[in-house]
């Protein structure tokens, strides 16, 4: 890491926090608070966590979602949102419309577009499952003082963006030093 202009101590704290976002990355992948929300709420057996992401997807909070908020919500733009397949994007509207969480609708912009809107018992599940996880989180961060969450919340957002040009960055800009890798790699396991 020296050879790629890496501090020691920067090296440490990249592994000490890659060690925290596997493990954090374990728990959130089982999606354990979309679940609980959803079996607190008596939903488990109505709604998936993909299903519910949709939901959310298509109210998409500003919070969650940026500035497209504003924008109408085409199965595209689940799609792009969740960055899942827009097939699969599809087929999920498709169910939530059949079990009346959602509904298509003409775009008030264009009218040879079909938008997906939320009805009212899509409204009412998103607002009871963002409550019950704001209730949840805010417990937990009670036990923070002001200053903690003024720190962890911008260096939170920080890091969350270093992925998206993560991806981009690490094989192009470090392609000696990967090449090096994969060479050691290949000679270790060949014994």
């Amino acid at each position: 890491m020296a050879k790629a202009g890496i501090d020691g101590q920067v090296a440490e704290a990249a592994l000490t926090l890659d060690a925290v976002l596997q493990r954090w990355r374990r728990r959130v992948s089982k999606q354990e608070l979309g679940h609980s929300a959803l079996k607190a709420l008596e939903l488990k057996n109505e709604l998936d966590l993909a299903q519910l992401d949709v939901l959310v997807a298509i109210r998409a909070p500003l919070n969650e979602f940026g500035a497209d908020q504003q924008q109408e919500t085409m199965v595209s733009t689940i799609a792009e949102r969740l960055r899942i397949d827009p097939s699969r994007a599809s087929r999920l509207v498709s169910e939530l419309i059949e079990r009346g969480y959602a509904r298509r609708a003409v775009s008030q912009q264009d009218a040879r577009r079909t938008i997906v809107e939320l009805t009212a018992k899509g409204e009412s599940v998103v607002d009871a499952v963002r409550r019950f996880k704001f209730l949840v989180m805010g417990e937990f961060l009670s036990g923070w003082s002001e200053e903690e969450i003024a720190t962890f919340i911008p260096l939170m957002e920080r890091f969350s963006a270093w992925t998206d040009e993560a991806a981009q960055v690490g094989p192009d800009r470090f392609t000696q030093e990967v090449a090096e890798i994969v060479a050691h790699m290949r000679e270790t396991a060949s014994g």
